[in-house]
């Protein structure tokens, strides 16, 4: 199980209330429609990166439901730490 925050409010926000890793994820079904999602998520130990990237996914298009079958234009899941 991943657990993630979607859309983070405020970056004020303490890093304990966060993610460990930050994701952004655009999706787009050319001429019809694109999505950019955002949040943090902390993947469980052994996760890939495929992993996250499948489960931010379906989180995505389960939210957005209009963006089944839409390709993914941009994906990032970076440490959530400066």
């Amino acid at each position: 199980m991943i657990s993630q925050t979607s859309q983070t409010a405020s970056a004020a926000a303490p890093a304990a209330a966060q993610g460990s890793h930050m994701w952004v994820l655009t999706l787009e079904k050319p001429g019809r429609g694109m999505t950019t999602a955002h949040g943090t998520v902390t993947p469980p130990a052994g996760a890939t990166r495929h992993d996250v990237f499948r489960r931010l996914l379906d989180y995505v298009v389960a939210e957005n439901p209009r963006m089944s079958s839409a390709n993914c234009v941009f994906f990032t899941l970076e440490p959530n730490r400066l």
